[in-house]
């Protein structure tokens, strides 16, 4: 941990919170993972021995709790109150970030397992023609092994996978991955992408119709980028 010598409780907030990463893994924890996988899944570049060594840090400073589920042999990690305290700070640091440093969307930017975790818990359950339901993602364009998903939606709850899960598709979404995450963080609209022929989506009318009510955006979608133009990329 670095340590920055001064009282100020700034610096003292810093010490623990600056570290990298850390404050990415109160992001996932704030918007609801709870297993060590699902929180790797919100970071995926961050190294398993990083992720442990920084929970281990957020326990040990009363951040966050550890809690061995019965029966099994994993754990479930909960917020204290003073993690739940950086609730408004992490969105206010969201909006300041959609308003004032976003990115042009480079390659490195675009990463297919972020975006489809974000998509599958904001998923609004309750907007779905029905459920079980099953929706197919392809990005032609992303990594190899990242080009197809599916979200598997049943009993209120909604879950990714990268292999088939052997179900009937009630809908099918075809974008680019650069496309998607254009529509995911607001710079245009789904069917804005759709009229340019930038996404297809296919499926029964009732699904085509609905897809815009369950489907996205980003909590920080609303707040528009300073000085950038919000038209999305051919």
């Amino acid at each position: 941990m670095v340590r920055y010598g001064q009282y100020c409780p700034i610096a003292k907030a810093l010490e623990l919170l600056g570290e990298r990463w850390t404050l990415l893994i109160v992001r996932e924890l704030l918007m609801g993972s709870r297993r060590f996988n699902d929180l790797r899944r919100g970071v995926p570049l961050m190294a398993p021995s990083v992720l442990s060594e920084r929970l281990k840090s957020l326990t040990e400073h009363g951040l966050i709790v550890r809690e061995k589920i019965p029966d099994a042999r994993t754990y479930h990690y909960h917020l204290t109150t003073a993690a739940e305290e950086l609730r408004p700070l992490i969105m206010h640091l969201g909006d300041w970030g959609q308003r004032w440093s976003r990115s042009k969307m480079a390659a490195g930017d675009l990463d297919a397992s972020l975006l489809m975790w974000d998509i599958r818990r904001c998923v609004r359950t309750d907007k779905l023609p029905r459920a079980p339901a099953v929706v197919f993602f392809e990005f032609p364009d992303a990594k190899k092994g990242m080009k197809h998903w599916w979200l598997l939606a049943q009993d209120g709850d909604v879950d990714l996978c990268l292999e088939d899960p052997g179900h009937e598709v009630d809908l099918t979404i075809y974008s680019s991955l650069r496309t998607m995450t254009q529509i995911w963080m607001g710079d245009c609209s789904l069917s804005q992408g759709r009229a340019k022929g930038l996404v297809k989506v296919l499926g029964t009318s009732q699904w085509v119709r609905s897809v815009g009510d369950w489907l996205g955006p980003s909590p920080f979608a609303h707040v528009r980028p300073a000085g950038i133009s919000a038209a999305i990329a051919a």
